[in-house]
């Protein structure tokens, strides 16, 4: 049967909550046959003001979620989840977490109240059966996922799961895993990498915080040619990031935020289109560029 046509049908059943609650409609769901192929994102969040600004990279969030088909449910990769093994959010109401300091109160009175998916976490758990993935009960949804997902979702009306970044791992581990979540986005799954490609807040030039488009050289070297690589599908750099040169060193002095990059281009399939957006320099040795993968 055709998803429409069981859709259809269920329109027309007596569905009671003596007879079906809304669980077992998701476990049923999760059974259908595949949706059309969901396009897959990397996004970069820049500071947690994104989330209560209005900015040109809240413009280009926005713009994007006009383009994008209506999930299922989220999977993120945040840079801001950080664990030792793998694991994935299973709770039904995941808490807001303001993993910051030092920012106006404007911004931990922001509740992004997007509900989970235990089902979703654990179909992910059986999804990737080449390393143990744990069910997380505590976490909830950082800054790197709700900044930048309540710009795409307002309504918090899509639910939301992560996926932890093995701090222990290899950038060809975090690639790999990536690729064991393909099947998701056959079901209606919007997978999220959430980071920035360029991200050294220790070399920051606070005096060119509003300054349109500011980099560094070394930071403008890096970007460009990471561009470049993802624009022409050559990953295997991207990955041994380490061989690159001193650009690349300064750019990622550490891999969290530039991990989430490396899932999002595991993901792509052969002859998916490749787009950017948000593509500008903050403050010397940051970088908002975004990617998106698929239509």
């Amino acid at each position: 049967m055709e998803r429409k046509d069981f859709l259809k049908l269920l329109a027309f059943l007596p569905i009671t909550a003596s007879t079906m609650n809304l669980q077992e409609f998701g476990r049923m769901t999760t059974d259908l046959p595949g949706t059309d192929l969901m396009p897959v994102l990397f996004l970069g969040h820049g500071s947690p003001m994104n989330a209560i600004e209005e900015n040109e990279f809240v413009t280009g969030f926005k713009k994007l979620a006009s383009s994008l088909p209506k999930p299922r449910a989220i999977l993120c990769i945040s840079a801001h989840w950080e664990t030792r093994g793998t694991w994935v959010t299973a709770m039904q109401q995941p808490r807001t977490i303001h993993d910051f300091g030092g920012f106006p109160q404007a911004l931990f009175d922001v509740q992004y109240p997007a509900p989970g998916s235990p089902d979703l976490a654990e179909e992910t758990r059986q999804l990737i059966t080449h390393t143990p993935i744990g069910l997380d009960a505590q976490w909830g949804l950082d800054h790197g996922a709700w900044s930048v997902i309540k710009h795409l979702y307002p309504k918090a009306n899509v639910p939301v799961i992560q996926l932890s970044i093995d701090h222990f791992q290899s950038a060809e581990y975090h690639y790999d895993l990536g690729k064991k979540l393909s099947a998701l986005r056959r079901k209606g799954i919007l997978i999220i990498g959430s980071g920035n490609m360029v991200h050294n807040l220790g070399k920051i030039a606070w005096d060119k915080l509003n300054t349109d488009n500011f980099g560094y050289d070394w930071a403008l070297e890096a970007s460009d040619k990471m561009k470049k690589l993802i624009l022409e599908g050559n990953h295997l750099p991207l990955i041994q990031f380490r061989n690159q040169g001193q650009a690349f060193d300064l750019s990622i002095p550490t891999p969290e935020h530039f991990l989430p990059l490396l899932y999002t281009l595991g993901l792509q399939e052969k002859g998916e289109s490749v787009s950017l957006f948000n593509d500008k320099a903050v403050a010397g040795s940051l970088t908002m560029t975004s990617v998106k993968i698929g239509s």
